[in-house]
């Protein structure tokens, strides 16, 4: 048995001077000791995984490559490997890695979100930005999303009484109910809905997807895919691609019908396109083989799962920090009684006339990015990063919260100054300058959705700022402990007290 040690011993001590001599013959970037025979750099991992990362990153450097298991991964957390990595190597980590849970939830890689850079997935990106999430599209659907904070508002202001408010719940039924009105037109939250089913259908769709999308060990270690693990990932992704796709494709078929019956009536006229899914099915009737049911299906799962519970965090990290900084929230009240005024509730067309509103949101995001890391993608050829070769086929994963929040990167950055937003300041540290922020990721692969976003939370957040007076339930501070997950939700969901302000006598 001594003997087998000692042999293990060697082999795995040869292993080490083997591969760190290679690195630094093909001038890799610098890697974490000791990457453990099979495991890599597992051992190393705990949440929250970005802290966790991040504070490799010190230790080692913002350049690394780390291995996963059997995948090298590149792990990036400084603005200018950033920039390289999106800049001039854009096309070049352009791709996303193949994952179990995007082969089966993105329908065999081909969403918009996990399709490999090429015709398919331009085809996919240009129907998001030019049909489903341009300008013109969004200012048509503006009613809807207007409509939805007003009955947020209405019942913040029947529930107040009751002192105590569970945000994170009534955000996130305020924004189901926007996303599947802009996608179907149906809402499914509220005092006059009759898709109580449904609606518990939905929520945990959302939830479960959220929570199958994470790290599953089939994908780092491919002997798994001959055990019973994989089998049961697989199993539980099957069936939670079905719920999904029952669910859309009843909404589908009811547009149809609905549209079947226009079309008989006397007024022959052709249905106007309001919803997102009549958008895709008018496109589905000029080429039926391209935009099939599964395509259809595809984008607007993507819509549904990244405009959620994306933006809910925001709003519920907004409102936390808010809570625990008054001079902030007093400040940002002030802006909008001053601007909107006292006696009509905010537009989303008065958005551009609020600076400080806007850079509340962007201060939250930079401290609490929902993304912390952002969507993996990988290298499709050989580059260089931080002028170190990085091989065809590495992962590339960039720690954006560790950007966000580097005292080097921002002067007192673990301060929530939203004023680094605004004037002069924005100038020198805000978005845009050598990605110290980037909220919604940049190049290529970036988030198509960064207009509805902000159109939303900006209004969702002023709204609640302009009709209500907040605080905290007690004398302690609001717990900003991160929670686990895709979109570093909150780990205690938030609670406050709410009354209504007097402009809810001229606002309702």
């Amino acid at each position: 048995m001594v003997t087998i040690l000692l042999y293990f011993l060697c082999f795995y001590a040869l292993h080490l001077l083997i591969h760190r001599l290679l690195a630094k013959f093909h001038n890799r970037p610098p890697s974490p000791f000791p990457a453990l025979p099979f495991l890599g750099h597992f051992h190393l991992l705990k949440p929250p995984l970005h802290r966790t990362l991040a504070k490799i990153s010190d230790q080692y450097g913002s350049v690394l490559l780390l291995r996963f298991g059997s995948r090298p991964v590149l792990l990036v957390s400084s603005p200018s490997a950033a920039h390289e990595c999106f800049s001039q190597n854009d096309i070049v980590f352009a791709n996303r890695p193949r994952f179990l849970a995007s082969k089966h939830l993105g329908y065999d890689f081909t969403t918009v979100v996990w399709a490999s850079y090429g015709d398919r997935w331009r085809d996919l990106r240009r129907i998001s930005s030019l049909h489903l999430l341009s300008s013109a599209n969004l200012q048509a659907l503006s009613s809807v999303r207007s409509d939805e904070v007003h009955s947020l508002i209405l019942r913040l202001c029947k529930t107040s009484n009751q002192s105590i408010v569970n945000v994170r719940t009534v955000l996130f039924e305020f924004m189901l109910n926007v996303m599947m009105r802009m996608i179907g037109g149906k809402r499914y939250f509220g005092d006059n809905t009759t898709h109580t089913e449904e609606s518990r259908k939905f929520q945990e769709i959302v939830t479960e997807t959220f929570k199958l999308s994470g790290v599953n060990l089939v994908d780092y270690f491919p002997i798994l895919k001959w055990t019973g693990i994989s089998r049961k990932f697989e199993k539980r992704y099957i069936n939670l691609r079905k719920k999904r796709d029952e669910l859309i494709q009843n909404i589908i078929e009811e547009h149809r019908k609905e549209k079947e019956k226009m079309m008989m009536s006397s007024n022959k006229s052709p249905l106007k396109k309001t919803t997102m899914i009549e958008v895709m099915l008018s496109l589905q009737e000029s080429d039926p083989e391209y935009y099939t049911d599964e395509v259809v299906i595809g984008q607007m799962m993507v819509m549904l799962s990244a405009g959620t519970d994306t933006s809910v965090g925001t709003m519920e990290w907004a409102m936390s920090l808010l809570l625990n900084h008054p001079d902030v929230l007093a400040k940002a009240k002030a802006e909008i009684d001053d601007i909107v005024g006292e006696k009509r509730h905010m537009e989303e067309s008065d958005l551009e006339k609020l600076p400080y509103l806007q850079a509340v949101i962007k201060e939250t995001q930079r401290m609490y990015p929902v993304g912390p890391l952002l969507v993996p993608h990988e290298s499709s050829a050989d580059c260089f990063v931080g002028g170190y070769h990085v091989p065809r086929g590495t992962m590339l994963v960039v720690n954006a919260w560790a950007i966000h929040n580097d005292a080097r990167n921002w002067e007192e950055a673990a301060a929530f100054k939203p004023e680094r937003f605004m004037g002069a300041a924005a100038v020198e540290e805000g978005d845009g300058i050598g990605l110290k922020y980037m909220a919604f990721g940049v190049g290529r692969r970036g988030c198509p959705g960064e207009g509805l976003a902000m159109r939303v939370v900006g209004l969702a957040l002023g709204s609640l700022i302009q009709c209500f007076e907040w605080e905290r339930i007690g004398e302690e501070m609001v717990d900003m402990s991160e929670g686990t997950g895709l979109t570093m939700p909150k780990a205690c969901p938030l609670r406050a007290k709410c009354r209504p302000r007097p402009i809810l006598h001229y606002a309702m």
